[in-house]
């Protein structure tokens, strides 16, 4: 069993690519608040705002199942692989907080 930096499979692949989605629309969402958007008293009261975050957490989250079929199923043994599921699971278990305990 060889451990790359680079994944092999498809689906390790693309959970690479989904925690770049997340990290690029993670960098508009901050780029419209340092511009001056604000949120309202909803989620979906600032849809410049909205959309990006929502869109970001669902990458993040399909980098983790994508990253963990690949690591399982396909035996994928990729640093990068590794490192989005991680990334993808922190994101996931940070949404199930905020749904679970919400403040």
């Amino acid at each position: 069993m060889k451990i790359r930096l680079k994944p092999k499979t498809k689906l390790g692949k693309i959970s690479i690519m989904l925690v770049a989605a997340f990290f690029v629309l993670l960098g508009i969402f901050f780029m419209l608040v340092s511009m001056g958007e604000r949120g309202g008293n909803t989620y979906f009261s600032n849809l410049k705002l909205t959309i990006p975050f929502t869109i970001a957490w669902l990458s993040a989250i399909g980098s983790f199942f994508s990253g963990i079929i690949s690591i399982i199923k396909n035996k994928e043994r990729s640093v990068f692989v590794f490192l989005s599921s991680l990334i993808g699971f922190l994101v996931l278990l940070f949404i199930l907080a905020e749904f679970l305990f919400p403040h």
